[in-house]
């Protein structure tokens, strides 16, 4: 078979050949020495696995029909065969289709020879052991089945004599998979009707009447099998032929469905689609950026095991007024995106969480938060897209019981990228603003690729949910925006052919496709506020970078939205004083962002916090406290909410206490006063905090979408595959001409000595074609030891080395003398 496959491979034109490779990647990874090693791989089980798992559901009953059509003494099958199978049901397809599956399953040569003489590779058959679902025939189980098979009347009769139970089981293994478990004992329980001294029981046959499946075994519609070693494994086996007659309403291979199951629900508006994901986007940047925010002040410790402890994870979803699912999509998303890290932390005990290392924003935080609304969401959706997580596992338990936690190495799942761009592929292939539901989405999945969806329903489910949650999704539609982006990185993904970015934009920073149509649909960033008597500050849009960074230094954050409400407090002034504004700064950033006049009473407020602001001077003892007003510093030394620091009056102005400056600047905000830090001389110490970034790290938006594909290489790439593949094979059928002599080699450097006179004899016949250019066998031994042939036009010998010319490359090569074994002239 294999010899076969092989010839009609060489048989075919490069282009053929390089679109079976374009259809088949994995082919050519790693390159084939020749067409024969391509053979081989294309019919091997993990190749031809691949290839069926791309097929629809209508191909594959198709490719089944051509199993099951198979001539007994020659394992061929004809096109004209398949068609009369695949038209033998109550509704059957057009022959267009069938013959147009035909071509498809050729094409990937699943299928290959003339169309009166297909044959099917034998793979097939170990992948997918029951064509159509149905068992073998009844020859292959047992005689008995067989001779009852053999007569149709009298099978017909057994089957109308089944009980309605033993009926059931019957249809529920003609629906496929033919094989199935039975309980222990089932098999010795008395048939049904028939009578026991002993009641069965549900371990020793079931109902008390006893069992069906006996009553089918004992009538010869069911076959016992054994699996493995053990003889008694309660297997039995529905043969072919009584499937096909209890499919005679539906047809041998069962239902045939050409296109894709049709969606129910009407398109919806897509104004109102685009406008929810939308919406959810701004949800989406600003949640993102708050947690972001609340590790930046409070890092969260890495388990030893890895990932966030459930703790922490709770404490981050409370804080930002999320459930802990969407907290931990977030995360991963962040932490995919580049935006979230692990610093080391020299010197730390390791504990319970490691201790060692904390999860914390990295360098490119800061570079996302000063981009616009939509490249920062669509930073993260790419992320989502491409990351290998499996964010519905973070909460369950693994194989050893343990709980798995966000950021963890047991939520990697390598598939995950590849089922999300199928489930988002099934809603980008609808009318635009069509919302199927989840049970739809499953079907069309099942139509479209139904290996690879089965068993999978809850994984794509998730995939609907975090579609929705991260605004790729509106109303339950694919969004403009979400298919802008699909399509650019499934084209990017099959396209593969630009590595030196000839087709990438002139200037990266340059907003995508995506982005500028999410862009369109936000509300246009603003560089202003409306600032209220109760000293609220209203912003009617997202702001943007530079007014975010002024609000939230100056004020504190009471609603967030499509429009935000802050409040400016004591100390929110006061925190702006603390990170070097000063009050005519402060006057001035609300008199330049407010579109109202500036109330009075927040006139007066930045004026009296800036008074009493620099009241205190706090330095080095462990630290000290002083001020020019007497009175103020007594009623500190008084404070009982300061008792802790242990405050002792150096003199009437000046306080100092054992602990360092840190904890006393913040116990004395904490009880409300304004204190500042000063230097050796006396002067005023204001400075931002201190921002810790964690090391940058490289998104997973730099690699493929599908880190299990095989790499799709453009056609003339494959082409030059191709021509590799064939050179290979012409330089096997040459070392196959090669004289007996030169192929087997000698005796030499892996064997022994070579004999003087046959080296000798080698380099006498190399020198005479020399003169004579004439053609010549070489036999030589390479560097690694391995024996090879050659057919050369000898061209100069000298300083020990043969110089030749290779008849097929005709390139030039120089031979160590040594290593040559043998030489025969061609005839």
């Amino acid at each position: 078979m294999t010899t076969s496959l092989a010839d009609h491979l060489r048989s075919l034109p490069d282009e053929s050949l390089a679109a079976l490779l374009q259809l088949r990647p994995d082919l050519v990874v790693p390159v084939p020495a020749d067409v024969s090693a391509l053979a081989i791989r294309a019919q091997s089980r993990v190749s031809v696995a691949r290839a069926l798992d791309g097929l629809d559901q209508f191909t594959l009953q198709i490719l089944d029909a051509a199993r099951l059509t198979r001539n007994p003494d020659d394992a061929t099958t004809a096109t004209d065969t398949v068609l009369a199978m695949a038209t033998a049901g109550p509704q059957p397809p057009a022959p267009t289709a069938v013959r147009a599956a035909v071509g498809r399953l050729r094409a990937l040569f699943l299928l290959y020879g003339p169309e009166h003489a297909l044959q099917v590779l034998p793979a097939v058959d170990k992948v997918s052991p029951y064509p159509a679902g149905l068992g073998r025939p009844a020859a292959e189980l047992d005689p008995r089945t067989a001779a009852l098979c053999a007569d149709p009347a009298k099978l017909r009769r057994t089957l109308l004599a089944a009980p309605p139970s033993a009926r059931a089981i019957l249809d529920r293994l003609a629906a496929g998979p033919p094989v199935g478990s039975v309980p222990p004992g089932a098999l010795q329980a008395p048939p049904l009707g028939a009578e026991d001294p002993v009641l069965s029981d549900p371990t020793n046959g079931g109902a008390p009447t006893g069992s069906p499946v006996r009553w089918l075994v004992d009538n010869r519609l069911l076959v016992p099998v054994t699996t493995g070693s053990s003889t008694a494994s309660g297997t039995v086996e529905l043969p072919r032929e009584v499937g096909l007659l209890l499919r005679r309403d539906s047809g041998p291979l069962g239902p045939l469905r050409t296109s894709p199951p049709p969606v129910a629900a009407a398109p919806r508006e897509p104004k109102a689609v685009d406008s929810a994901g939308a919406g959810q986007t701004m949800e989406v940047v600003r949640h993102t950026e708050g947690l972001l925010e609340q590790l930046a002040d409070e890092p969260a410790p890495v388990l030893r095991s890895g990932g966030i402890g459930v703790r922490d994870l709770r404490r981050l979803a409370r804080t930002a007024g999320l459930d802990e699912p969407t907290t931990a999509l977030l995360l991963e998303v962040a932490y995919a995106a580049g935006l979230l890290g692990e610093l080391e932390m020299p010197g730390a005990t390791t504990g319970r969480y490691g201790a060692d290392q904390q999860v914390l924003p990295t360098g490119g935080y800061e570079v996302w938060r000063a981009a616009s609304l939509a490249q920062r969401w669509e930073q993260l959706a790419r992320a989502w897209l491409t990351m290998t997580r499996q964010v519905g596992l973070v909460g369950r338990r693994d194989d050893r019981d343990r709980p798995i936690t966000a950021l963890s190495s047991e939520a990697e799942r390598a598939s995950v990228p590849a089922t999300r761009r199928a489930v988002l592929g099934v809603l980008a292939d609808l009318e635009p603003a069509t919302a199927p539901t989840p049970e739809e989405v499953q079907e069309l999945l099942d139509w479209r690729a139904p290996r690879r969806s089965r068993g999978r329903d809850a994984a794509h489910r998730e995939v609907l949910a975090e579609a929705a949650q991260l605004g790729v999704t509106g109303l339950g539609a694919l969004t403009s925006y979400g298919r802008l982006l699909l399509g650019d990185l499934t084209s990017t993904d099959e396209r593969g052919d630009d590595p030196l970015g000839v087709h990438a934009d002139v200037e990266s920073g340059d907003p995508s496709s995506a982005a500028r149509a999410l862009d369109a649909l936000l509300p246009a960033p603003v560089d202003h506020f409306l600032v209220q008597a109760d000293l609220t500050v209203v912003v009617p849009g997202p702001p943007e970078p530079a007014l975010a960074v002024e609000l939230e230094a100056m004020t504190e954050l009471e609603s967030a939205g499509g429009a935000s409400v802050h409040r400016v407090t004591t100390a929110s002034v006061r925190r702006a004083l603390d990170s070097g504004y000063t009050a005519d700064d402060l006057h001035d950033v609300f008199r330049r962002r407010s579109r109202t006049p500036v109330p009075q009473g927040l006139t007066y407020l930045i004026d009296d916090v800036a008074r009493k602001h620099g009241g205190l001077r706090v330095g080095l003892a462990g630290a000290y406290l002083r001020s020019d007003d007497e009175t103020l510093i007594s009623e500190v030394l008084a404070d009982r909410r300061l008792e802790s620091l242990a405050l002792r009056r150096l003199a009437p102005t000046v306080l100092c206490t054992q602990y360092q400056v840190g904890r006393l600047l913040g116990a004395l905000r904490d009880a409300g006063y304004a204190p500042v830090q000063e230097d050796g001389t006396g002067s005023t110490v204001l400075a931002r905090p201190r921002i810790r970034r964690a090391p940058p790290r490289v998104s997973v938006t730099t690699r493929t979408i599908d880190p299990l594909g095989a790499p799709k290489l453009p056609m003339p790439r494959l082409l030059g595959v191709v021509e590799h593949i064939r050179r290979g094979d012409a330089a096997a059928r040459a070392a196959r001409r090669a004289p007996a002599v030169v192929r087997g080699g000698a005796p030499g450097l892996g064997g022994g000595p070579v004999p003087a006179h046959t080296h000798s004899e080698a380099l006498a016949v190399l020198q005479q074609a020399v003169r004579d250019k004439a053609l010549v066998w070489v036999g030589y031994v390479d560097a690694h030891g391995a024996t090879a042939s050659r057919l050369l036009k000898p061209v100069s010998i000298g300083a020990g080395y043969l110089r030749a010319e290779d008849e097929r490359t005709e390139m030039l090569h120089t031979f160590a003398l040594h290593r040559i074994t043998a030489a025969v002239v061609a005839d």
